[in-house]
């Protein structure tokens, strides 16, 4: 059987740089779907004073590539500032892993937007975010399809969990259309807080359920 991977792609697959989690990590997020069966978590530890990532961790579950992209990934984000690991692009990941198939460049995608989307948890901790904008019912909601719905295998906006979303005053309500006892409630709640509790302008917020 012939595999549609470089030695480079193998090496990381099988030999994966940086695997585990931060225990109280400075910045962390999840990209992905199980839908789709790629997703990617990725948590920093940032030096305050420098502002470079410290250190740097993935979980990854999906295919070989999704794995070798989170390998590479935090290899190329590790000792760099903020700022230079933002600029990493998906193209410079796969690049470094010798080209990945055309199939599985999105990946890459994915690997990338693990490291921005953990990047930006930690500005939005430490109230670092360059361009600020208004929390709107939109930006919730925007924040909330980043939650996926264990269930349905996509995320609870697009599943129609959100029931009812209110933003007054920097406080946010958020209603989900589940029983309180339901087995996947809690989870699905602590991401949705984790999701919002961060923007510059939210005091408060609530989570509740219809059911």
């Amino acid at each position: 059987m012939t595999f549609p991977y470089n030695d480079i792609v193998l090496e990381h697959f099988r030999n994966p740089r940086n695997v585990g989690t931060l225990e109280n990590p400075d910045g962390k997020a999840t990209e992905g779907s199980p839908a789709c069966g790629d997703m990617v978590s990725v948590y920093i530890n940032v030096d305050p004073e420098t502002k470079k990532i410290t250190d740097i961790k993935f979980e990854s579950y999906g295919c070989a590539s999704n794995i070798a992209t989170g390998s590479i990934i935090t290899e190329l984000a590790k000792g760099k500032t903020l700022e230079e690991a933002k600029k990493i692009s998906w193209k410079e990941a796969s690049q470094a892993l010798g080209g990945l198939p055309p199939i599985k460049a999105h990946c890459s995608v994915l690997a990338v937007e693990g490291l921005r989307g953990a990047i930006q948890n930690y500005e939005e901790k430490h109230g670092l975010e360059v361009n600020r904008e208004a929390t709107t019912e939109e930006v919730i909601r925007k924040r909330l399809r980043r939650v996926m719905n264990p269930m349905k295998g996509l995320d609870m906006v697009a599943t129609n969990l959100v029931k009812e979303v209110e933003v007054k005053d920097g406080v946010v309500r958020v209603v989900i259309d589940l029983p309180e006892n339901h087995q996947f409630a809690a989870s699905i709640k602590e991401e949705a807080r984790e999701r919002i509790e961060n923007l510059w302008d939210v005091k408060e917020v609530f989570i509740e359920f219809a059911q």
